[in-house]
Parts: C-alpha cells; sequence; structure tokens
C-alpha cells in the first residue's frame, strides 16, 4: 500500500542517490524515489524518504 503523505518539494531538490549522488525521480503512486543509474527505489514512509540502501529494493534500469 501505497503511503500519500507529502514529500516536501524543497527536500525533492537537494536529495540525490547515496550511491551515485545522481538525481531522484519520485514515484508519488509507488511512494518511492527512484535511482534509475543504480536501478534503485527507496521508499517514502509517512512522507520521510528512507534513503539507506538496505531499505531500498531492486529495480530494472
Amino acid at each position: 500500500m501505497a503511503d500519500t503523505a507529502p514529500i516536501d518539494p524543497r527536500l525533492l531538490e537537494v536529495l540525490v542517490c547515496p550511491l551515485t549522488k545522481g538525481k531522484l525521480i519520485y514515484d508519488r503512486e509507488a511512494a518511492e524515489l527512484i535511482s534509475p543509474t543504480a536501478g534503485l527505489a527507496f521508499p517514502v514512509r509517512d512522507g520521510i524518504p528512507i534513503m539507506l540502501v538496505d531499505e531500498a529494493r531492486q529495480i530494472e534500469p
């Protein structure tokens, strides 16, 4: 079930992938921040991005 709590847009501007330091894409429906370069999706819980590699799920590049 997706978390619908909003993320502050200012936070999205400064967050980067912890592995690649690349830009993240916010998927509001899935409540995830996607790092296309790393092939990871970081969960967003209660409006808080969980930027831990151990918490991320693998996605296809």
